[in-house]
C-alpha cells in the first residue's frame, strides 16, 4: 500500500489570497497581481486560491475595489488553471449565519464568475452548517471541497476525525481539507492522522497549514509521505511567518524523488522576482509587521493562532492592561472549554478571546458575556464538540432557549428583501450579495463607484489602515 501512495505531490498556491491576508492583512490590489497571471498561469499548479475569505470584504472596504470584477479579471487571465476560494459555510465570506436562498445563490454566481473550487468550513465542525454550501456546489458541477478546522483537545481523536471524514464523503464533497488554522498539525501527528484519512476515505486528501509555529514544512514533508495528494504553499516572498511554507522549497524538497512535482524553479523564480517588491514596499510602509515573520511557539503551548494573539495585545493596550496578558493567554483554553471546545477559526477565535480579555480585566468571569458569547451559548452558530459549562450557561443566558436544530432552519428567505433594499445601486445581479454580507461597506462602493462615473470626486478609503481578520 506504501507503494502506491508514492505519487507526485501537487500543489496549491495561496499568493493571490491566504499569504498576502495573512500576512499584509488582504491588502494587495488587483491592480498588483494581474500582470503576473500570465506566468502564474503556466506553473502547473493544481489551483491558485485566490478568491473568498477576508479578500471580499478588503476589497470593498479598503481598496474600493468590486470584488466580482477582481474574480472576471483572474478568470480570463487563469486560461489553464483552476481557481480555488474559500467559503465559511452558512456564514459565507460574513460573519452571521445567512438563510439558505442567499447561500445558493452566492455559490452559483462564484462559480459563474469563474470559480473551480470551493473550499468550505465551518468554526464548529458542525457537519450540518456545510451542506447547503456544498449542494449548492455540487448542484452548479464544481469541485466541493471541505475542510476539518484542525484544533487539539480530548474530544479531538483520530477516530473524532475519521468519523468526520466519512461523514463528509456521503455528504457529496469532492475532496477533503485538513485546515490547520493555527499552526498546530506537528510532524509525526500528520503522519498519523493523513494515514487514518487515506485508509478512512476514497477522496483526495489536502493539507492546509501555517508556519506561525515554526513546523509546518516539516508537517508537509511527513504528510506527502503518508500520502497526502495536495498541500497549500506561498510564494517565498510572501511566505513563512503566519502565512504558509515557500513553494520553491517545498517544489526543491521533493525534486528526484517520487513525489516530485514536476514544478519548473527558473518559472517559479521569475514569479517570486515580480513579488519581492511588494513584500518590500509593504515593509517600508508597515503594512508588513516583521513580527509576523517570526516563529511564535506560543502558538502551540497556548493553541492561539497568531492572528488571535495579535488581536489580544492590541485589545489589552485599549484597555491599558498590557501587564494582563499572560493572565489572558491562561484563560483562553478555560474560555474555549467553557464554550464547548470549538477550533480557534474566524469568528470562534475573536469570541473567545475577547471574552478571555473582559474575564481577567473585570476580575471576575463572565461579569460580561459579550452578544457573540450568549449566541455561542444559545447555539446561533451551531453544535460543538463537547457541551457547554451548565454553569457558565446560566449565568450568561439565564433561561433562555437553547438552539438545537440547524441554526439556518430558523432564517426566512433573504434575497428578495435584499434585493429591494439596494435595488436603486444595483448595476449587476453580484451586487445584491456584497450588500448581503456587509450593508454598511457595500453601500459605501456603491456611492462611490457611483460618484467616479458621474465625475464626482470622492475620497478612497485608505488601504493601509483597519486591523482586519485573519
Amino acid at each position: 500500500m506504501a507503494e502506491l501512495q508514492k505519487k507526485p505531490v501537487k500543489i496549491m498556491e495561496t499568493i493571490l489570497r491566504d499569504a498576502h491576508q495573512s500576512l499584509i492583512a488582504t491588502r494587495m490590489s488587483t491592480e498588483q497581481m494581474l500582470p503576473i497571471v500570465d506566468k502564474m498561469d503556466k506553473v502547473g499548479y493544481h489551483a491558485v486560491e485566490c478568491w473568498g475569505g477576508a479578500t471580499f470584504d478588503a476589497s470593498l472596504r479598503f481598496l474600493h475595489e468590486d470584488p466580482w470584477e477582481r474574480l472576471r479579471k483572474f478568470r480570463d487571465g487563469f486560461k489553464n488553471t483552476k481557481l480555488q476560494m474559500l467559503f465559511r459555510g452558512q456564514n459565507i465570506l460574513g460573519y452571521r449565519p445567512y438563510a439558505d436562498d442567499v447561500v445558493e445563490y452566492f455559490v452559483q454566481k462564484s462559480v459563474a464568475n469563474g470559480i473551480d473550487i470551493i473550499r468550505i468550513f465551518d468554526c464548529m465542525n458542525d457537519l450540518r452548517n456545510l451542506k447547503t454550501a456544498v449542494s449548492a456546489a455540487n448542484k452548479e458541477h464544481a469541485h466541493a471541497q471541505v475542510a476539518l478546522s484542525y484544533t487539539l483537545g480530548d474530544a479531538y481523536t483520530l477516530e473524532y476525525w475519521t468519523s468526520m471524514a466519512r461523514q463528509i464523503e456521503q455528504m457529496g464533497a469532492d475532496s477533503i481539507c485538513i485546515k490547520d488554522m493555527a499552526g498546530l498539525l506537528l510532524p509525526y501527528k500528520a503522519t498519523d492522522l493523513v494515514k487514518a484519512l487515506k485508509e478512512t476515505v476514497k477522496i483526495p486528501i489536502e493539507l492546509h497549514t501555517h508556519y506561525t509555529s515554526g513546523v509546518a514544512s516539516m508537517t508537509y514533508m511527513k504528510a506527502v509521505e503518508a500520502g497526502v495528494d495536495i498541500i497549500d504553499t506561498a510564494m517565498s516572498p510572501f511566505a513563512l511567518g503566519t502565512s504558509q511554507p515557500a513553494t520553491e522549497v517545498m517544489v526543491e524538497t521533493f525534486k528526484g524523488t517520487p513525489y516530485d512535482t514536476g514544478l519548473d524553479q527558473t518559472l517559479l523564480a521569475e514569479i517570486a522576482d515580480y513579488f519581492r517588491p511588494i513584500r518590500d514596499e509593504a515593509l517600508e510602509s508597515g503594512l508588513l509587521n516583521p513580527k509576523n515573520m517570526g516563529v511564535n511557539i506560543k502558538t502551540l503551548l497556548y493553541q492561539v493562532p497568531g492572528g488571535m494573539l495579535s488581536n489580544l495585545t492590541s485589545q489589552l493596550k485599549e484597555q491599558h492592561a498590557e501587564d494582563k496578558f499572560y493572565e489572558v493567554l491562561e484563560e483562553v483554553p478555560r474560555v474555549r472549554k467553557d464554550l464547548g471546545e470549538p477550533p480557534l477559526v474566524t469568528p470562534s477565535s475573536q469570541i473567545v478571546g475577547t471574552q478571555a480579555v473582559f474575564n481577567v480585566i473585570m476580575g471576575e468571569r463572565y461579569k460580561i458575556a459579550t452578544k457573540e458569547t450568549k449566541d455561542v451559548l444559545s447555539g446561533k452558530y451551531g453544535a460543538t464538540v463537547k457541551p457547554f459549562n451548565p454553569e457558565v450557561q446560566k449565568k450568561c443566558i439565564g433561561d433562555a432557549e437553547v438552539i438545537t436544530c440547524r441554526p439556518a432552519d430558523l432564517l426566512d428567505n433573504e434575497l428578495e428583501k435584499l434585493e429591494s433594499e439596494m435595488a436603486q445601486y444595483k448595476e449587476q445581479d453580484e451586487d445584491v450579495l456584497s450588500y448581503a454580507l456587509f450593508p454598511q461597506v457595500a453601500m459605501d462602493f456603491f456611492k462611490y463607484r457611483q460618484a467616479q462615473k458621474t465625475g464626482v470626486d470622492e475620497k478612497v478609503a485608505d488601504t493601509k489602515n483597519g486591523a482586519y481578520p485573519v
